[in-house]
């Protein structure tokens, strides 16, 4: 069986004074703290997401 492709991501600026949406999708991709880590399945929902929060946010090669 196949392994699925991950991406990691870190929460690197702040949500506070973020648009309501902005901080939803923080949640979704959950992150709520800077410095927090999440490794995630690399769907195109998922990339989308990271793109909205691209300033907030920092994908970890791995």
């Amino acid at each position: 069986m196949a392994k699925a492709k991950t991406v990691t991501v870190e929460q690197t600026g702040s949500h506070i004074g973020r648009p309501q949406d902005q901080r939803a999708t923080l949640i979704g991709l959950g992150l709520n703290r800077c410095g927090r880590r999440r490794t995630l399945e690399d769907t195109p929902a998922v990339r989308g997401m990271i793109d909205k929060v691209a300033h907030l946010v920092r994908v970890i090669e791995s």
